[in-house]
């Protein structure tokens, strides 16, 4: 695992398809909010992904009052995304062809499908960035499993607290 990623790093270029099959750098803004949350999951099939993109859904409008546009992607294939949307109530952009080489440059942890039951192709556990107005990485949550993922209303709440009070970037000292 590559962990090139840092706090308070300018994101790289992240490519992905649209639900269209068009390629996006899905770190670039589509609205006029200043910030940009972006998630990754694990794909069609996790249920707590599924979840969790549900449950932002259900928040998305309190994001965008805190500045906050939001965005979502996964490594599976656009067919997978759109079996995904039977069972998704999103109003947010999902993109889909994240790249193990993508997966390994933003330091996520990869994993393996356990069987041809859950997926074809190796996907990336949760992640969550958080991008300030700068671009920088203003938070990062990167997890190994799929039952550590932070709490929408403690995250939502945080950045809230760092737009309002100026908070530094936490997480940068270099000994």
């Amino acid at each position: 695992m590559n962990n090139a990623i840092q706090p308070a790093q300018k994101m790289p270029l992240l490519t992905a398809k649209d639900i269209d099959g068009k390629t996006f750098d899905i770190t670039q803004r589509q609205t006029e909010l200043p910030w940009k949350m972006i998630v990754v999951y694990r794909g069609v099939h996790c249920p707590l992904c599924t979840k969790q993109l549900n449950a932002l859904a259900k928040m998305k409008s309190d994001f965008s009052d805190a500045g906050v546009e939001l965005a979502a992607v996964s490594a599976d294939s656009q067919e997978q995304l759109q079996q995904h949307l039977n069972d998704l109530d999103v109003n947010f952009p999902l993109y889909t062809g994240l790249t193990l080489e993508q997966m390994t440059d933003f330091g996520l942890y990869i994993s393996e499908p356990r069987n041809e039951n859950e997926t074809n192709h190796p996907f990336s556990e949760p992640a969550i960035f958080v991008l300030n107005e700068d671009n920088q990485i203003q938070i990062i949550d990167k997890s190994n499993a799929p039952f550590s993922r932070p709490d929408l209303n403690a995250l939502l709440s945080g950045i809230k607290f760092i737009r309002e009070n100026d908070y530094p970037i936490r997480g940068t000292f270099a000994p």
